[in-house]
């Protein structure tokens, strides 16, 4: 009899599914049923199940870890996916994952289910008798030979190449420069990490996801590819060719690409973009053309999203101008424009600027700098003036900054921040002439962290509550409670945007004791969950 676990935070789902099959006669054990994926880990690290049907958006842990952590200590485990028409892109992905089934729940039939368990159970009995552990072995060098792999061309690229012709031997292995084959590298760049990160919980996982579609597009593909792993940000294709005169290898590569590009994106809602290399005869060459590749941050960071371009030389940084040179008039311009009655056109003054750097291609670290400081200083000022404690501080800023490696993710941050400052502003924050209500806003945004009442901060002021309450809605247009709540939402946007934090995390970070009561709050802010809005 095989083990099932049931994982929904939906408990109608978790109650029709567990009453209206008849397990046993099945040959099924229902082991547990779970309404978040950290109880259900919590269970299955003392009982592993056979077989896993979870949700996916759930509090505390998601369906996608949840899988992930379980399959990593029983790979051998069945898993469906029970997902929502808007989670369809998250079923995919973990489909990739080797989740062999999903069930949409909007038309749910516990019959449906039925069917599966049977073909599950069926598959696994097959297995018994041939042997299980036979199976695992093989699944467990694949994985070893992709990890060798990488790690191969890692210290290919990294240590000095004291035999040529002894690495030609260990680069057949993989296909490289056999029967007298050129090899052209490209280098790939996942766009928009720290959003993507938390849809796949952890890099291991990315990486898997992204290593079984890059390796099943490029079975049979002209020119051969291979795909080598280098680090969660970047990857390498490899394409094999024989030169000729009706050769034209960037131009089949780039096609190649393209189909990837898209694969990616249609199966896993990825984006990437390609630098390619020349074309190499020697391992010598290929592995100066790869160094060369790693080392190119500068035209890494001027990439467009879904860029495929050839690699172009380095300037030298001493013909570029100073970014800084136009500071004050930046800082001026934004400055002017937030405080003014238009703060909703931050977004196209700094558009202007990012278009300035764009066409003059400063420094990368100089232009991060300069937008650091630039942020620092108009948050710095302009809570000065409305009375209210920063929600950032200067190094949670620079450790974000410090993972932007292009300028449209830049252009992004930038904005983002803005846009909180504005909402900030528009909350009421500052908006007041009356010193009380300044004081209360300030008391406000000096305990985000915790739950604020009314008759708290009336306490706090001297004043009768009731009197406090009119006052605050006269002068600044909103109650006191929705002041809180806007101010509470746009930091845990803040939060989202800005760090690996939970939800479940962010929601104790703000002071709210029940987390299905802050989502429902969030989505009626942002008119999305936090899961959605992350992702």
């Amino acid at each position: 009899m095989y083990n099932v676990m049931l994982v929904d935070d939906d408990y109608p789902v978790i109650e029709l599914l567990s009453e209206t099959i008849k397990w046993e006669e099945l040959g099924f054990r229902l082991m547990g049923m779970h309404e978040n994926g950290q109880s259900a880990w919590e269970h299955a690290q003392l009982e592993m199940p056979d077989i896993l049907i979870t949700d996916i958006g759930m509090p505390r842990m998601n369906g996608l870890e949840l899988s992930a952590r379980i399959k990593e200590r029983k790979p051998g485990v069945r898993i469906a996916i029970l997902s929502c028409h808007n989670e369809f892109q998250y079923a995919q992905a973990a489909m990739r994952l080797n989740v062999q089934d999903y069930l949409l729940k909007d038309a749910l039939d516990p019959e449906d289910l039925v069917q599966l368990l049977r073909r599950f159970k069926l598959s696994m009995d097959e297995e018994h008798q041939a042997g299980w552990e036979n199976s695992r072995m093989k699944h467990r060098f694949g994985e070893t030979r992709e990890l060798r792999k990488e790690q191969s061309i890692k210290n290919f690229i990294h240590q000095p190449l004291l035999s040529p012709e002894k690495w030609r031997v260990e680069a057949a292995e993989y296909g490289l420069f056999e029967n007298g084959e050129y090899c052209l590298p490209a280098i790939a760049y996942l766009e928009d990490y720290r959003h993507v990160k938390y849809r796949f919980t952890s890099d291991q996982t990315l990486h898997f996801a992204v290593s079984n579609v890059m390796n099943e597009v490029l079975e049979g593909m002209k020119p051969k590819g291979l795909y080598v792993g280098y680090n969660v940000k970047a990857s390498f294709l490899l394409f094999s060719y024989k030169p000729g005169l009706q050769t034209n290898i960037y131009a089949e590569a780039a096609a190649s690409l393209k189909i990837i590009q898209a694969t990616l994106f249609r199966v896993l809602k990825i984006n990437m973009s390609f630098i390619t290399g020349e074309g190499c005869e020697t391992p010598g060459a290929l592995k100066l053309c790869l160094n060369e590749l790693v080392g190119g941050e500068e035209q890494r960071f001027y990439l467009e999203q879904r860029d495929i371009c050839k690699k172009k030389p380095v300037l030298e940084a001493s013909i570029r101008q100073s970014i800084f040179t136009y500071y004050d008039q930046a800082s001026t311009e934004l400055r002017e424009v937030l405080l003014g009655k238009q703060p909703d056109q931050a977004r196209v003054v700094s558009e202007k600027w990012i278009s300035l750097i764009r066409q003059e291609r400063y420094l990368s670290e100089t232009v991060k700098d300069w937008t650091l400081k630039l942020l620092l200083d108009l948050k710095l000022k302009l809570h000065s003036l409305q009375s209210v404690r920063p929600a950032y501080s200067a190094d949670t800023l620079h450790k974000e900054i410090v993972d932007i490696d292009s300028l449209p993710a830049l252009q992004e941050w930038l904005n983002n921040h803005l846009e909180s400052i504005v909402a900030a502003k528009g909350a009421g924050a500052g908006a007041s002439k009356r010193v009380d209500v300044k004081e209360a806003c300030q008391y406000v945004s000096q305990r985000l962290g915790s739950r604020i009442s009314l008759d708290e901060v009336a306490d706090h002021l001297h004043l009768n509550a009731s009197y406090f309450s009119r006052l605050f809605k006269k002068e600044t247009g909103i109650t006191f409670i929705e002041y809180i709540t806007r101010l509470k939402m746009e930091r845990a946007k803040e939060l989202l945007d800005g760090t690996n934090c939970s939800v479940g995390e962010i929601c104790e970070q703000l002071g709210y004791d029940n987390q299905s009561y802050f989502i429902k709050t969030f989505k009626v802010h942002t008119g999305v969950t936090p899961v959605e809005y992350r992702g």
